[in-house]
């Protein structure tokens, strides 16, 4: 292909392409005139009836003849043409210094379709937030260490641990009573990860039924049961390549699945039931469970090569009664948590109302607390949360004895125990005067000090 060939064919194309992504265009030289112009759909106006016209003699409120003169871009100008606000651009074409012309473009023939498009750009938005939003609540951590909050010397060290872990794949073993924050820590290890970007995917071993388990961590292909889909199905060890899969209570999974799991981990590969095809195993595991593992071996309720395989970083998660401390700050922030959700003013735990938290035993950890200051939050008219707003259970100290019966400690830590027991709830009702809670527990004031002492009772 000749020069010339090549040249017609190149401003062929850029034609097409002015007529496809504008609604009309025109094209005029340094005097203001016509050179090239496509407004026959737009207006109606044919090209060989305005070429080497004035462009004001065509085109109406036209400002191409000033472009021209000015040098100077008019970028999304609204411009009334025939009854319609089109919305416009003009640009001067430079040539060394040199203005040579001007191209004017109409990017909309009416303002309404920019309403239009406002619409739909607004819907996609809100359409793009939902998904998202699924894809955080199915796939994403919620959780950061900044969510786990402590004062507890074992739990900030436990905090260095994850955070340590999170730069490795090895497998975490994390262990503690329920409601403890198991899970918390899973989603700030992934979240601390370079994985943090891949899925998070979290199995509850103890929900899912043990016919169906198998099915839903390895997927099946189709046809490989009876009801199973045609299509197949992916399972979370497959959807979780690259991330994290996170298995709760996995201290309750079926021996039979606690062998496929142990080759899995061992091997790095998979099948999905009804395939002999190998799929690779690309993703973190972080275990989970309240039970005692070392007792379920011993029972032969758990595998002792999988706990070991497991058992890689171990974190112990202490249960609320051995981090009293940790009361009052996880009550704040989870009263500021509570009340943001449920669109409330604000609102704080009084002091009186605080000693009893500090004072109970919390069987149910943190998410007994969340559940005791929701309820306080629906009770409480004012804004302050008083001990009348508390469950009948804190009010009496039986927290202190309900669910340990079958804990057999040593005499003397049970009467340690009931002496603080005594004093703490001593000094609460006789709102902080150790004087009057020393007559009524029947002891000198100076030796109600010495078991404060003692005892290293701090927050009364």
């Amino acid at each position: 292909m000749d020069k010339l060939g090549e040249l017609r064919e190149s401003i062929e194309m850029l034609e097409d392409i002015l007529n496809y992504a504008y609604e009309g265009y025109v094209l005029v030289d340094p005097q203001g005139r016509i050179v090239k112009m496509n407004y026959d759909k737009l207006l109606g106006i044919k090209e060989e009836d305005a070429i080497g016209k004035h462009v004001e003699d065509v085109i109406e409120n036209t400002r191409m003849h000033i472009v021209v003169k000015t040098g100077l871009k008019e970028i999304r100008d609204v411009q009334r043409i025939q009854g319609h606000d089109m919305i416009t651009n003009r640009i001067p074409i430079i040539k060394e210094n040199k203005i040579i012309g001007a191209v004017g473009t109409v990017l909309f023939k009416d303002i309404s379709d920019i309403k239009e498009l406002a619409h739909q750009l607004l819907d996609l938005q809100s359409k793009i937030n939902k998904y998202k939003g699924e894809i955080e609540r199915i796939e994403g951590t919620k959780y950061s260490f900044d969510n786990i909050i402590t004062i507890n010397p074992k739990m900030e060290y436990l905090k260095k641990v994850g955070r340590m872990a999170a730069e490795t794949n090895s497998t975490v073993l994390i262990t503690g009573e329920s409601g403890t924050g198991k899970e918390l820590f899973a989603h700030a290890i992934h979240r601390a990860s370079y994985r943090k970007g891949e899925a998070f995917i979290a199995i509850n071993c103890a929900a899912i039924p043990r016919d169906l388990l198998e099915s839903e961590l390895f997927g099946y292909d189709r046809g490989a049961f009876t009801g199973a889909k045609k299509e197949g199905k992916t399972g979370k060890f497959e959807h979780a390549s690259g991330g994290t899969i996170f298995l709760d209570e996995i201290g309750n999974m079926p021996m039979e699945m606690q062998a496929k799991i142990l080759r899995v981990l061992e091997s790095k590969e998979f099948e999905r039931i009804g395939s002999n095809k190998k799929l690779s195993f690309e993703a973190r595991v972080i275990a989970a469970t309240n039970e005692n593992i070392e007792e379920a071996i011993k029972k032969g309720r758990f595998r002792e090569d999988l706990y070991y395989r497991l058992n890689v970083i171990t974190m112990e998660i202490p249960p609320l009664r051995d981090r009293i401390e940790d009361v009052e700050p996880l009550a704040e922030n989870i009263l500021d948590y509570l009340l943001h959700e449920m669109r409330l003013g604000e609102k704080e735990v009084s002091q009186e109302a605080m000693r009893y938290l500090k004072m109970y035993n919390w069987p149910g950890n943190v998410r007994e607390l969340r559940n005791v200051l929701e309820r306080a939050i629906n009770l409480a008219t004012g804004k302050t949360i008083l001990p009348e707003h508390l469950p009948e259970r804190l009010l009496n100290g039986m927290g202190h004895v309900i669910g340990y019966m079958e804990d057999i400690v040593p005499l003397r830590d049970v009467v340690a125990d009931a002496e603080v027991n005594a004093i703490r709830k001593a000094i609460i009702l006789a709102k902080g005067n150790k004087s009057l809670a020393a007559e009524k527990l029947g002891i000198h004031r100076t030796a109600l000090y010495k078991k404060i002492d003692k005892y290293k009772i701090s927050d009364v």
